[in-house]
């Protein structure tokens, strides 16, 4: 962190001497006042609910302007990375801080794949689950459970095992993700194959089925792969400080990424997709397109309850940047799947038609979000919708791991201890 010149002065109302507290700048972004002594100075703590004013920690892996409708990782544009990058360039630069070379760039792909397989007892820790388990529960359960598995590189003070297992991690999550799917269907689980890329290995773990040669469709790949990018990685976000705050005990990654994995679930979080799509079926159910403006009439009465989920988001308040690079993909895999007359894909678009011209979702800016376009495009190639979650959280694994070991690897780290505002009974005798 560099000092600023400038300083902040807090001073009281009823004659209390005023404190002083530096200023650090960023390189980008908003500039943050340490508080770290003002409960030392002053007796008091800050009251933030939901960390809306508050920056838990010094990061250099990403960058998010919202009001500007910016996200970069280590610096670069989400636009060029999903352009010119595939998921396994962007999980290096994400951990490794600059994007790989030729020759740092083949031995990564093959560390990868070289280590997507699990242990075969995970198998037996599978089938301890009910077969209408939910994906994220199962995902929950599994992950947790690598530390029992691979237990030889849990010393987090150790780089190289903080190494390995941020490979292991992101090698091994689609293969946990894709055994969650099988085991839900009945179907036997599909091994990996080195042959095939880190995406369309997974798409072939999720559809092969050992009677038939599974194709990669490029199209399918493509969109996959991009949806991997654009959800790589998003600064300190619920599922993110969640990762933080439970590494920050000193337990092991695994526990630490399984954290993360559960508070993705909500649907306040990486459940939003799964909750746009569950929407769009409960239209489509109850008149299709023809209701739609009916529908949107009811989102804008506060007092009828519908929510309009997929729409805006908590942290842009200008287009989702991933949105618009979602938006091409969605089109794209539809024309090739020859899907653009499909019901539930008709209405998708006269809901964001109607948001886009409508001047009551304008002037709000409450545009069709990442979750929106990447919930339309999961379904359009055949994941079912209780299975997006556990998609997001495969492709959110490098950022939680990078964002783990830029933790650990902070000499001034601490375990988090949130202070909280006491509104209970003053003391009193039984």
């Amino acid at each position: 962190m560099q000092l600023s010149d400038k300083k902040a002065t807090l001073s009281f109302s009823d004659g209390s001497p005023s404190v002083e507290f530096p200023v650090y700048k960023g390189t980008v972004g908003p500039d943050v006042i340490d508080i770290r002594k003002l409960y030392g100075s002053t007796g008091m703590f800050t009251y933030d609910p939901g960390f809306m004013a508050t920056a838990s920690c010094e990061s250099a892996i990403t960058y998010i302007d919202g009001d500007q409708g910016k996200l970069m990782y280590r610096g670069y544009p989400i636009e060029q990375l999903a352009q010119n990058c595939n998921f396994l360039d962007v999980c290096y630069l994400i951990l490794n801080g600059e994007l790989p070379d030729e020759k740092q760039k083949t031995d990564f792909d093959w560390l990868v794949t070289h280590h997507t397989m699990v242990q075969e007892q995970m198998q037996t820790f599978l089938h301890g689950f009910r077969r209408d388990a939910h994906p994220m529960a199962i995902l929950t359960g599994l992950v947790g459970a690598m530390s029992a598995f691979y237990h030889d590189s849990t010393d987090i003070t150790n780089p190289e095992h903080r190494r390995i297992s941020a490979i292991r991690l992101i090698a091994k999550m689609p293969t946990l993700v894709a055994m969650a799917h099988k085991y839900t269907l009945g179907q036997p689980l599909m091994y990996p194959r080195n042959d095939l890329s880190y995406t369309g290995n997974f798409l072939r773990m999720m559809f092969g089925t050992p009677c038939d040669d599974y194709q990669v469709n490029e199209v399918v790949e493509r969109a996959l792969d991009r949806i991997f990018i654009l959800h790589a990685e998003h600064e300190q976000n619920a599922s993110t400080s969640t990762v933080r705050l439970c590494g920050s005990s000193g337990t092991n990654p695994f526990a630490a990424i399984a954290s993360g994995v559960a508070c993705l679930w909500g649907p306040a979080h990486g459940g939003a997709n799964e909750a746009c799509l569950n929407m769009l079926e409960e239209l489509q159910a109850n008149g299709g397109v023809e209701k739609v403006g009916e529908f949107m009439e009811k989102v804008k009465d506060k007092n009828s309850g519908v929510r309009l989920m997929g729409f805006g988001h908590r942290v842009y308040k200008n287009y989702d940047p991933r949105a618009k690079l979602m938006q091409e993909t969605c089109k794209e895999v539809l024309a090739a799947l020859g899907l653009e007359n499909d019901p539930l894909f008709k209405l998708a678009m006269e809901l964001e038609r109607i948001a886009l011209e409508d001047p009551y979702f304008v002037e709000r800016k409450l545009y069709p979000n990442v979750d929106f376009y990447s919930g339309i495009v999961q379904r359009a190639i055949g994941i079912p919708t209780p299975l997006f979650t556990a998609i997001f959280a495969l492709a959110r694994t490098v950022g939680w791991i990078s964002q783990w070991d830029e933790m650990i690897s902070d000499p001034g780290y601490k375990i988090g201890r949130p202070r909280q505002l006491y509104t209970g009974e003053t003391e009193r005798n039984i």
